[in-house]
């Protein structure tokens, strides 16, 4: 194995090690619920403290990466996002958990930036397309936290203990990939802070991205809640539609980049979109367990490509650099987190969650439509620096 194929394995391993703290926290959430006897509105309203922290943590990123570079920020905010998990689960009240929470979210959207920037970079030395399966390798610790969840909870264990299994798990990832996170070399432009309007393609890549991330949001924060009060599944199943949904969205993003490139992008957009509408509606008209199992297996097939493709895009812009682009798009996107949880908390207060993921399955159709809508925007091919030696 090469030097670059070592370092593809190094940043994967980062990836992987935060998809796993954020499902780990996901997999737990019934748990949280019933500890402090929330309810849906009430839970809603919790969950919107992560996603604030993490559009607070968009611009501290920016700074942060420019200032010091994507390997410290990688690194440092890696083991504060990995020692912060167990606070969830100590927390005794949710006064104490709130804080707690946009921490967390803050942390999680720094390692984005920083993550992400870094996986660019290492794009342009391989020559290639990569960023899909880093994606894809987080959406396979997405899988793996909620497999480990299901079993320790089959265990007996607490959320505490369980996330301080995760959080040590998490150390020895990052005590073993840290010589192989690379510091990139500084870049001349801006302060690292200052977020420029976006010209019609980051915009439109943006909305989607947003929409597709508050599928996501949704699944996240809400897939085991559903299955719980309204598919009405035993104890030992709870989980099973987050798993799917995990597993088809981790598999999907590992044929991602090869799909794009044999199909378009816009193509792959397309299919995404429908997918995620079809999957929802199918949740919401047969609440059953293998129905809605099978309903959340597709939309993890439909969100799969949406963050990686946008992220891909945005990183080849012909007017901004990678790190302004991505930081334009993320901000944007990540609203996506920040209004798509609480609001399915509280159309459930009013209505009932069939009635929150019918009303997210629009958000599926809305990306079919943008990416419907003057194609080639999409078709901007990667432009790669000639590979480097090794």
């Amino acid at each position: 194995m090469n030097y670059l194929s070592k370092r593809r394995v190094a940043v994967g391993a980062m990836f992987f090690f935060v998809g796993l703290c954020f499902s780990t926290w996901a997999s737990r959430i019934p748990d949280i619920q019933t500890k402090f006897g929330l309810s849906e509105g009430q839970l809603g309203t919790l969950l919107l403290f992560l996603p604030i922290g993490s559009v607070i943590g968009l611009p501290i990123a920016g700074w942060a990466v420019h200032r010091f570079g994507s390997r410290a920020v990688i690194l440092t905010g890696g083991v504060a996002y990995a020692l912060t998990l167990p606070l969830i689960g100590l927390s005794p009240s949710t006064w104490i958990l709130l804080p707690v929470l946009v921490c967390y979210g803050m942390l999680g959207n720094v390692m984005n930036i920083s993550m992400n920037t870094q996986g660019l970079g290492l794009e342009d030395q391989m020559g290639k397309s990569i960023l899909a399966s880093f994606h894809g390798l987080w959406s396979l610790a997405g899988f793996t936290g909620a497999g480990l969840g299901g079993a320790l909870i089959l265990l007996g264990l607490s959320p505490a203990q369980h996330f301080g299994v995760v959080s040590v798990i998490s150390l020895l990832i990052i005590f073993f990939s840290k010589g192989l996170i690379v510091k990139e070399e500084k870049s001349s432009e801006g302060s690292g802070l200052v977020l420029k309007k976006p010209d019609a393609l980051l915009l439109r890549v943006s909305l989607i991205a947003f929409l597709g991330m508050m599928s996501e949001g949704c699944m996240f924060d809400w897939s085991g809640v559903y299955f719980k009060k309204v598919v009405l599944a035993d104890p030992e199943l709870v989980a099973l539609g987050y798993v799917a949904f995990m597993g088809a969205m981790a598999s999907g993003r590992f044929v991602t980049d090869k799909l794009a490139a044999r199909y378009t992008k816009v193509a792959v957009i397309q299919v995404s979109g429908f997918l995620i509408f079809v999957g929802l509606m199918l949740s919401v008209i047969f609440p059953t367990v293998w129905a809605a199992t099978a309903g959340f297996l597709l939309v993890g097939l439909g969100v799969a490509s949406i963050i990686p493709l946008s992220y891909g895009i945005a990183g080849r812009s012909k007017l901004y650099s990678p790190s302004v682009a991505l930081a334009l798009v993320s901000t944007i996107s990540f609203f996506g987190f920040l209004l798509g949880p609480p609001l399915i908390g509280f159309v459930a207060e009013l209505f009932d969650l069939k009635t929150s993921f019918a009303l997210v399955a629009m958000c599926g159709m809305g990306i079919l439509v943008l990416s419907s809508f003057r194609k080639k925007v999409f078709l901007i091919p990667p432009k790669f620096p000639k590979k480097a030696a090794v």
